[in-house]
């Protein structure tokens, strides 16, 4: 994952660009919990490129991508805590604790944008970003941690992770 203008905090004002890339340095290991993400970020850029324009058509678009952003997040967090939940891992409530304040944070931007907020949508992509960057690249690299410890260990095997993540497939 690399975000573009990182070194100044800004989104800059290019339409035809992405916010976010996906690398596979922040693979978690779990294909399906890394295909998750890699839509997370397919979604956050149609969010970024959404922004532009302050037509009717742009806002509409922006609307669309908002709402798919909101069902898609609350299905990749129910898939990665229901897997974290039958792994037992140890810090599953800090970790729904965090997803819970994205979701409020979604849901808030939501709301003000249907209020008419000014510059809420480019408020909403840099969450989404800042998010990105230290859940995916940080916090769900400590379950991943957790998960080959647990190998290492024999306490899981890949087949019993292959099995919990196939609960439930992608959108």
């Amino acid at each position: 994952m690399v975000f573009k203008n990182s070194q100044h905090n800004s989104v800059s004002e290019n339409a035809n660009t992405d916010i976010v890339v996906w690398d596979d340095k922040y693979k978690c290991g779990i294909a399906l919990v890394d295909t998750q993400h890699r839509e997370l970020i397919k979604l956050t850029n149609q969010l970024y490129r959404a922004c532009f324009g302050g037509n009717e058509a742009a806002n509409n678009a922006f609307s669309e991508a908002m709402s798919r952003m909101v069902e898609y997040v609350r299905f990749h967090f129910s898939t990665e805590q229901e897997m974290l939940k039958r792994i037992n891992y140890p810090d599953y409530q800090d970790h729904k604790a965090k997803h819970d304040v994205l979701i409020k944070d979604i849901l808030h931007a939501a709301e003000e944008y249907k209020m008419g907020k000014k510059f809420v949508p480019n408020q909403f992509v840099r969450t989404l970003k800042d998010w990105i960057f230290s859940h995916i690249a940080i916090t769900d690299k400590l379950y991943a941690y957790y998960i080959a410890e647990q190998k290492k260990k024999g306490l899981l095997s890949d087949q019993q992770i292959n099995g919990l993540t196939s609960i439930k497939s992608v959108k």
